[in-house]
């Protein structure tokens, strides 16, 4: 299990453009002949009071009546091509035609159409070692799934346990040690390896995979990738809830119904056949009945040395595969920048629009909701739309506003945006997406998640300084949040983003309320048809947060300076590529 340890602060950068705190600002400007201001300061003055209503129109009533709509029953969990995804793209699209805002689509339309295809597994699967058979139940004991466009899906194949399933040369980590996987299934765990600090061995090393922040060598999704790049018919991840982040219900919960991908011709050579997690406990039942201990093979997992290990037995996977073809919706809107010459210059802010949607076989409440994951981000979505077409007068930049289909389905909105964007990445200054908001109060500090990334979050530092505000890293970096939300698709394209997460050091509260209220959160509510809008929300802190991420965006439309990853990102090369080959 890896640490859960915070990384130390990053000393921040600032940001190569001439701004004055907005607290200062209103402050001069309201001090009259106590303190007359030259002229720099007078203009800053009055930019400050121009953007004043703006933050004004962010409101907690306008957060939850938008989120109470969009998490209501009659919406069935908004999940994809459902009516309740008929009702949420509506309700959006009529809230963005009410604003006066402008279609996001070059056709005219306020939706850009996602392509995509609907799978559900129906598996049967079972161990074998030797002449004994261990029958599995699905989805208590394991889910498996399968991309690929066939009513009918088999594998029989050898078992090799492959640890981390990493192959990661800029750390000098392979777990193949070139062993011939293909046609195999393999067995790995979730996570990256989690090494030993050699000095300290109570903490991870922070010079191997980030230490006790998830790369994304980590995530599931690299998991599957390096499995079809290896050639293998299969892989399963073994489930733990500290390493994965969550509990295994969520694994079953979202992958134990239809799921959904970017529809394409032919899967193949993109995906693995099998696609499967197991939970620990009869993952640790197959590695004792072929005479390995599950705690030692970990163990060995987290050194260079390791080598895969034959398990001597095989996984035998029927599955019957319901598919179709469907088409869900991204909603998109704008507002077109005053200047000629930066109009065609964008600010995106993003969020998505679906949740896990209904679920027949469940006893009671059956529907997912999604209240604050993630019809609160949309809320904010329209809160900040509200806020921008407040201005009197336009920024000379240009916003768009995206609620992405498919997040919870591997980021698939998102995914399709990116590779079939409406406005041209390399003129996308920045990405500023919002996936649940502050539901419990007042912050002192603010959390970026992938924090030390990009100048974004130079700018937000300075936004919140007047209120005597601060940034502070992810406190959970081992979950690899920055991996599991739809800006990371921006940022795999080169677009600076930035992503937020409710502050810990609650006002008012003592030092272990952010935690016991995330960890709450996680057990009790994240992906289960209890993530309902609570009586006891106070959203004073998600407005405050909220008027940030408004200010932040305002900004980058009106700065001299666009924002740029930092040194060292790995987001970096691609951006300046990119960049360079606009300049050509």
């Amino acid at each position: 299990m890896r640490s859960r340890l915070s990384r130390g602060r990053v000393p921040l950068a600032l940001v190569p453009v001439v701004v004055v705190p907005l607290a200062a600002l209103l402050f001069a400007a309201c001090a009259g002949d106590k303190a007359p201001l030259n002229e720099a300061s007078a203009d800053a003055s009055r930019a400050a009071s121009a953007i004043a209503p703006a933050l004004a129109a962010i409101t907690a009533d306008g957060l939850l009546t938008h989120t109470k709509a969009l998490g209501d029953d009659s919406l069935e969990g908004r999940g994809p091509a459902t009516p309740g995804e008929d009702k949420a793209v509506a309700y959006i699209t009529n809230q963005f035609k009410q604003l006066g805002l402008t279609s996001g689509n070059p056709d005219g339309s306020f939706v850009q159409d996602v392509t995509l295809l609907g799978f559900t597994a129906h598996p049967e699967a079972s161990f074998a070692i030797g002449s004994r058979v261990i029958p599995l139940s699905f989805p208590t004991d394991y889910v498996a799934v399968s991309r690929h466009d066939r009513p009918v899906i088999d594998v029989n194949a050898e078992m090799v346990f492959v640890g981390y399933g990493v192959d990661a040369p800029e750390y000098g980590w392979d777990d193949y040690k070139g062993m011939d996987v293909k046609g195999k299934v393999l067995v790995m765990l979730i996570n990256d390896p989690a090494v030993p600090d050699p000095k300290d061995p109570t903490k991870l090393d922070a010079s191997m995979f980030k230490g006790n922040a998830m790369t994304y060598y980590g995530r599931w999704t690299y998991k599957y990738e390096i499995a079809t790049a290896k050639g293998a018919a299969g892989a399963i991840i073994i489930h733990e809830t500290g390493p994965a982040g969550y509990p295994y219900e969520v694994v079953s919960g979202s992958w134990g119904r239809e799921n959904f991908d970017i529809a394409q011709p032919e899967a193949t050579n993109t995906r693995t056949l099998i696609e499967s997690w197991i939970s620990q406990p009869r993952a640790e039942e197959l590695f004792k009945a072929t005479g390995k201990d599950f705690a030692q093979l970990k163990a060995a997992a987290q050194r260079k040395d390791f080598k895969p290990v034959a398990l001597g037995a095989t996984a035998k996977f029927h599955l019957r595969n319901e598919t179709r073809t469907v088409k869900s919706r991204n909603v998109v809107a704008q507002m077109e920048g005053s200047d000629p010459s930066l109009k065609s210059e964008y600010v995106v802010y993003t969020a998505h629009w679906d949740h896990l949607g209904r679920d027949t076989t469940i006893k009671g409440d059956q529907i997912f909701n999604g209240a604050l994951d993630n019809a609160s981000g949309c809320a904010t979505l329209l809160a900040l739309a509200k806020a921008y077409t407040t201005l009197a007068t336009r920024p000379p930049r240009s916003v768009m506003f995206i609620a992405l289909t498919g997040e919870e389905k591997g980021l698939i909105g998102a995914k399709y945006y990116a590779e079939h964007p409406l406005v041209p990445l390399e003129k996308t200054l920045a990405n500023i997406n919002m996936d649940g908001f502050n539901q419990w109060g007042r912050t002192k500090d603010l959390v970026v998640v992938g924090y030390g990334n990009s100048t974004l979050e130079d700018i937000l530092a300075d936004v919140i300084a007047p209120a005597g505000r601060v940034l502070a890293p992810d406190p959970e970096p081992e979950k690899g949040f920055f991996f599991r939300s739809d800006h990371f698709e921006f940022a795999k394209k080169g677009v600076p983003a930035l992503y937020l997460d409710a502050g810990t050091q609650f006002i008012g509260k003592d030092s272990t309320y952010g935690r016991t209220k995330r960890d709450e959160y996680t057990t009790k509510d994240y992906h289960k048809p209890s993530d309902d809008v609570k009586a006891d929300w106070d959203l004073s802190g998600a407005v405050e947060d909220d008027r940030a991420l408004f200010e932040v965006g305002y900004r980058v439309l009106t700065a001299t300076q666009w924002p740029t990853w930092k040194p060292g990102t790995e987001f970096k090369a691609r951006r300046d590529s990119v960049m360079a080959a606009v300049k050509k």
